[in-house]
């Protein structure tokens, strides 16, 4: 009975110098162990051997590619303050992971005041519609000078990415209004564009159409002489004269509009005279007109210009 006393803090203790003694490292990780506080190694992923109470784990470093977003208010060269939002994609060199462990006590606060220091001397230099241009600049520029810098404390800088841009609320509303009114002025012209557009067709319509309705009135009134020209000589041929014949062409056209204005049940047209001498009187009056008209016309081919002194 007093053996197995003794045996259970034998066991106890060799639990202990067994867990101890071996320890495991995670894949993409790196184990520094030290010996009474001095570095001994450097371990990687896999099952590890050291020695109890005199080894220790001093720090694990994970070689995974990590990511660290820096928030950075700047003023642009316009004077419009800016926050830009910086993300750097940084790893822990495989081959440097002691210069990495032991020279840099916070590398986050490192990597965030090297990207303080480089945006707020890239920014001032532009205007604002610049920064949103040429964020791939400022990017690079953040890139070239971490890599300086961290490549020799064992930090390799993968990427650079400027996110995001966010101005001042005020400042961005005002870039909406501007970019408003100049969609409207766009809109505005394409309007403005497609009414006279539509103006100039529609008087180029009009004017085809006012062709049309005059070539139609010429062939209609050409048609209307033709027939006349052809009713005389069917009354000359039956022995009526040429003004006997217009006499009775006038009478039967003022008779067939009487006729036509007579079919009409709702017609508001009045015509005046409308008495059978009416239609010779207009007759006569027509052929009074043409002849005074030819005879002014005989005149004046007679007459004989004055000479010039």
């Amino acid at each position: 009975m007093g053996n197995i006393f003794f045996l259970i803090p034998a066991i106890a203790l060799g639990v202990l110098v067994m867990f101890g003694t071996f320890f495991v490292v995670k894949q993409q990780t790196a184990v520094v162990l030290e010996r009474f506080g001095r570095f001994q190694s450097i371990r990687h992923s896999g099952l590890q051997l050291k020695i109890p109470l005199v080894d220790r784990v001093a720090g694990r470093l994970s070689l995974k590619i990590q990511q660290l977003d820096v928030i950075v208010e700047t003023k642009t060269l316009d004077d419009v303050f800016v926050k830009l939002k910086i993300s750097v994609q940084y790893v822990v060199i495989r081959e440097k992971v002691y210069e990495a462990f032991y020279k840099l006590e916070y590398p986050h606060e490192q990597i965030t005041s090297y990207v303080f220091d480089v945006v707020r001397a890239e920014v001032p230099k532009m205007k604002l519609d610049d920064v949103f241009v040429k964020k791939d600049d400022i990017a690079i520029a953040v890139k070239a000078e971490l890599q300086d810098a961290m490549l020799d404390y064992g930090y390799d800088i993968i990427k650079t990415l400027v996110t995001d841009i966010d101005p001042d609320a005020q400042v961005k509303a005002a870039m909406n209004r501007i970019n408003a009114a100049e969609r409207e002025k766009i809109a505005a012209q394409f309007e403005g564009d497609a009414a006279r557009i539509l103006m100039v067709e529609k008087a180029k319509a009009e004017a085809e159409s006012k062709r049309l309705q005059g070539q139609g009135i010429a062939d209609q009134r050409r048609e209307i002489a033709r027939g006349l020209e052809e009713s005389v000589e069917v009354l000359n041929k039956v022995g009526i004269n040429s003004q006997e014949a217009s006499a009775l062409i006038v009478v039967t056209q003022h008779y067939d509009t009487l006729q036509s204005i007579g079919e009409e049940t709702n017609t508001n047209l009045i015509l005046l005279p409308n008495s059978p001498q009416a239609a010779s009187d207009m007759l006569n009056n027509m052929v009074a007109s043409f002849t005074a008209s030819n005879q002014i016309g005989e005149a004046m081919k007679h007459q004989k210009p004055k000479n010039k002194d």
